[in-house]
């Protein structure tokens, strides 16, 4: 053999391998962001569960507790703003809201013994906080997907590609209120 076709071989060997890391690298990317976008698809279906829930659980507590209407007004106010929000941004801090007035809602069922005992309000407090649960394990897989994404568009060598394909950083779902970061506490 000559050494002009080693050489030639050798570059088409690093050509090959070159184009195979880049094609591996960009699956890669895709990948990581289509588990990003399910990892999102699942809080919305968990969210959309817990506001089918909470209409429920305000009538039921409407028929015990007539006076307290401003109450009930704010919880499906913050359940609409919640339901409307655009960015991961908006919607974790309507969420944020939405749960305050959720602790607001059944601290008011404390003063209403037969709402207490009433199987279809139990029934629902213990659908809400089980899905309150799939909730937050949702937000988890989420968050737990935008750093594993987030952190292979930004190492190198993969940043190279990231950045030719236009693969942006994606925000965390975070909850920003000190008293949101508690869980609700709920006793009867």
């Amino acid at each position: 053999m000559s050494a002009a076709l080693i050489v030639v071989i050798v570059i088409g060997v690093i050509l090959l391998a070159v184009i195979g890391w880049f094609i591996g690298a960009y699956n890669g990317l895709v990948r990581l962001r289509n588990q990003l976008e399910n990892a999102w698809a699942q809080i919305d279906v968990q969210l959309k569960r817990r506001y089918d829930l909470i209409p429920n659980l305000v009538e039921t507590v409407k028929g015990y507790a007539k006076h307290e209407r401003e109450t009930l007004e704010k919880v499906i106010q913050a359940r609409n703003m919640a339901m409307n929000a655009k960015t991961i941004g908006e919607r974790a801090e309507a969420e944020n809201i939405l749960t305050g007035t959720l602790k607001s809602l059944f601290a008011v069922s404390e003063a209403y013994p037969d709402l207490k005992a009433n199987q279809n309000f139990l029934r629902l407090q213990e659908e809400l906080t089980s899905t309150e649960n799939k909730v937050a394990f949702s937000r988890q897989f989420y968050n737990d997907s935008v750093q594993q994404f987030n952190t292979s568009i930004q190492v190198f060598p993969t940043n190279i590609v990231a950045g030719m394909f236009s693969f942006a950083r994606r925000d965390f779902f975070e909850v920003k209120e000190e008293a949101v970061r508690e869980a609700p506490k709920v006793s009867f």
